[in-house]
């Protein structure tokens, strides 16, 4: 155990040297350039208000209540006393729900019909045609992500499917990326054809949403609607609570840095540790926090590009409302949507999600969600 802490303290030294030299450059470029602060640098090239940081933040903390409910109900449903950290993971129902790549496709087809026929059959065109290595195989890459930046060439996705309920959504989520692309690439010249991860992450998550609706729809027994249920609060949990708590230490770290305090690595640790028991609650026993977990902080490569990952929490709250907008029918959603996605990088990226219906610098779309 002295040896684990040894080490555990040592990488905590050289990680927090290392985002402290990189908090530092930006500082240093922020003032050589004049801006007010780090985070208004970090979002002038896509001319993204910091208000939608801001209000992202808010709201995530302002929600908090909902976040641990949960939590109690996760350790209620799993039957421990005490959520420990690692509790959060493991599904709330086991099933065994096998979905091979022909009925999975079908999965992800079915429910764009709302989308309009041109949709439904690029689709289906891409699905079945060669724009996809789907399965997994020795020295292949791990994961899943779409290549689609050859302008006028069909997007490729990267698959590694193995009939689970994961990679359903996995596959929903990087065919939204990949007809994006496409549609894109039909409607735009080259030079205005690529997008920002703002508007991308709301595509992918877009048809996540689609096919949660559908698969709910479809389940023939209350298990399997809570296996699904569980999913989608895990989702929720990972990509709108965790990414709102990563741009919050984002935040709070270049403030400091960028107001002259010195912060060292266990300020790091100390920083993320107390944002860490904030959001489970620790101290009231709704999920236990170890101090080994507050170095988490150092594991996590998206900080060291600044201000990204709160791209994750506004894509999720964004696209859920495009696709409830949609799945209600309601007059003209499905054209806001669709030429979202066709104007691609033809003006900056919160601007052509506000023309299409939603102001990411306002609190309306995370709002509902807790109304309902």
């Amino acid at each position: 155990m002295d040896t684990f802490f040894a080490t555990w303290k040592t990488y905590e030294r050289t990680a927090g040297a290392l985002l402290l030299a990189q908090l530092r450059q930006d500082k240093t470029y922020s003032a050589v350039r004049k801006y007010p602060h780090s985070i208004a640098r970090a979002l002038d090239r896509n001319n993204v208000p910091v208000a939608v940081i801001d209000t992202l933040i808010a709201q995530a903390n302002a929600n908090l209540p909902t976040l641990q409910r949960y939590f109690r109900l996760r350790a209620k449903m799993l039957g421990v006393k005490e959520m420990s950290y690692f509790d959060i993971y493991p599904p709330l129902v086991h099933g065994d729900f096998k979905f091979p790549l022909p009925l999975a496709k079908q999965l992800v087809i079915e429910p764009a019909a709302p989308l309009g026929s041109d949709y439904v059959a690029a689709l289906a065109n891409g699905l079945d045609s060669r724009w996809m290595d789907a399965y997994p195989r020795p020295r292949k890459q791990s994961g899943a992500h779409m290549a689609g930046s050859a302008y006028d060439v069909h997007p490729h996705v990267l698959m590694n499917y193995n009939d689970d309920n994961e990679s359903v959504t996995t596959l929903a989520h990087e065919w939204g990326h990949a007809m994006h692309s496409v549609l894109a690439s039909r409607a735009q010249p080259f030079v205005t054809a690529g997008h920002a991860s703002f508007t991308a992450e709301i595509a992918s998550t877009f048809g996540e949403a689609l096919l949660l609706e559908h698969m709910l729809k479809a389940a023939k027994t209350d298990d399997e609607r809570l296996f699904y249920l569980g999913s989608a609060l895990e989702t929720l949990r990972g990509t709108f609570f965790r990414q709102a708590m990563f741009a919050e230490f984002e935040r709070t770290i270049h403030a400091r840095v960028d107001a002259g305090e010195p912060l060292t690595g266990q300020g790091l640790t100390q920083t993320y540790c107390d944002l860490l028991n904030r959001h489970h609650r620790s101290a009231e026993g709704v999920v236990a926090i170890k101090d080994a977990y507050c170095t988490e902080w150092a594991y996590i490569p998206h900080f060291y590009s600044s201000f990204y990952v709160y791209q994750y929490a506004t894509a999720i709250a964004a696209s859920s409302l495009f696709a409830q907008q949609v799945a209600s029918g309601d007059d003209g959603a499905c054209e806001r949507y669709l030429g979202l996605l066709r104007a691609g990088g033809s003006d900056y990226p919160y601007e052509l999600v506000r023309a299409a219906g939603v102001d990411l610098a306002g609190p309306r779309p995370t709002r509902r969600w807790w109304r309902a």
